[in-house]
C-alpha cells in the first residue's frame, strides 16, 4: 500500500512531543495506532518496524517520543516517570482526535514493555479508546522489582534506595538530578541488569547512534509502587496481550494475573525473552498477530 511519514510535535503540559505520523496512502480518515517506547528507550530504538507495517497496512501511527527524551521539550532531561509518560499518552491522544486526517473514533494504544503498563493504564483512563495492543508489558513494579533485588542482593536494594532518596533530595532543593545507569551487564549497578538487558537494550539502538544510558534515581521507587495491574480491571476495550514465557523482566504469573482482569483480553505467551519481540522471526510473528487484532478492531 506505501505511507507517507512527516514530522509532528504535540502539546503535553506545558512542553512539546516531538513524533512521527504515518499515514497510508489512499486512506481517507484512517484508524489511528498511538505507539512510544519502554524503559528509557527512544522511538528510532527498534519502533520503526512495527509503525512501518502497521501504516503499510492501513493504518495511521503517531509514534512519539515523552517529554525529556530525544528530541521531545521537558525536564529533567531522561527522566522516566509513569505519571508523566500516562500523561504524554493522553496528550497523544488528544492531538491526534483534532486531526482532520484521522478517525477520531478509532484509536488504539500500543506498548511494549513500561509502555505496555501505559497502555493499561491510558486505556483505563479513556473509555473511548478502541482498542490496546501490548507486548511484554509491565504489570507490577513489585513483581518486577523482587526478582532483580533478589539476584543482586542486599547491596543492590540499598544503593537503590540511597540513590533514590539522594535524587529526590536533589530534585527538593532544586539541583541537578542524581542519576544511574539504566541498563547493564549482571555484575553492574544498573536500574535493569538482568543476563539479557544490556545486549537486548544495545540491540535495539541504530549503528552509529548515540543513547544516553543515564536516568535520575527517583525511578527505583516511582517504578516499585507502579502498578497498571490494579486498574487493568478497568479497560473496556479489546486488548491483545503478549508476554514472553522466557522473560527476565516481566514475570509471566504477573501478565496473566492483569490480562484476567480485562473485559475483553486476548493472552498469548510465547517462548521469548524480553528482548525478542523486536527482532527477527520473534518480530515477524508478534508483529503479524498485532496487526491481525489492530485491523479487526480498528
Amino acid at each position: 500500500m506505501g505511507f507517507s511519514r512527516t514530522d509532528c510535535q504535540f502539546p503535553s503540559h506545558g512542553d512539546n512531543c516531538s513524533a512521527w505520523l504515518y499515514l497510508p496512502d489512499g486512506m481517507v480518515k484512517p484508524s489511528l495506532v498511538v505507539m512510544a517506547h519502554g524503559f528509557g528507550g527512544l522511538r528510532n530504538c527498534g519502533l520503526e518496524p512495527f509503525a512501518e507495517l502497521f501504516a503499510d497496512q492501513g493504518l495511521a501511527v503517531l509514534l512519539f517520543d515523552y517529554r525529556g527524551f530525544g528530541e521531545s521539550e521537558g525536564t529533567p532531561r531522561q527522566l522516566i516517570s509513569p505519571r508523566r509518560h500516562v500523561e504524554d499518552y493522553h496528550a497523544a491522544v488528544t492531538w491526534a482526535r483534532g486531526q482532520k486526517d484521522i478517525n477520531s473514533d478509532k484509536i488504539a494504544l500500543w506498548g511494549s514493555s513500561f509502555s505496555g503498563g501505559h497502555s493499561i493504564v491510558a486505556a483505563a483512563h479513556d473509555p473511548k479508546i478502541a482498542a490496546i495492543s501490548v507486548q511484554v508489558p509491565f504489570v507490577c513494579g513489585i513483581a518486577s522489582s523482587t526478582p532483580i533485588v533478589i539476584q543482586n542482593g542486599v547491596g543492590y536494594f540499598f544503593t537503590a534506595v540511597c540513590s533514590s532518596s539522594k535524587d529526590f533530595w536533589r530534585a527538593a532543593t532544586a539541583q541537578e538530578p542524581y542519576s544511574v545507569k539504566i541498563y547493564g551487564t549482571p555484575d553492574e549497578f544498573a536500574i535493569l541488569n538482568t543476563r539479557d538487558s544490556k545486549t537486548g537494550y544495545e540491540s535495539l539502538i541504530p549503528p552509529g547512534f548515540n543513547v544516553e544510558n543515564a536516568t535520575p534515581a527517583r525511578i527505583f521507587l516511582t517504578m516499585a509502587l507502579y502498578r497498571p495491574t490494579n486498574v487493568a480491571g478497568r479497560v473496556k476495550c479489546p486488548a491483545l496481550v503478549i508476554a514472553g514465557e522466557n522473560d527476565s523482566l516481566i514475570p509471566i504469573e504477573a501478565v496473566k494475573k492483569a490480562a484476567a482482569k480485562m473485559k475483553q483480553a486476548e493472552f498469548m505467551s510465547l517462548p521469548l525473552d524480553h528482548f525478542d519481540p523486536y527482532l527477527g522471526e520473534p518480530f515477524n510473528k508478534v508483529s503479524q498477530k498485532q496487526l491481525g487484532f489492530l485491523k479487526t478492531h480498528l
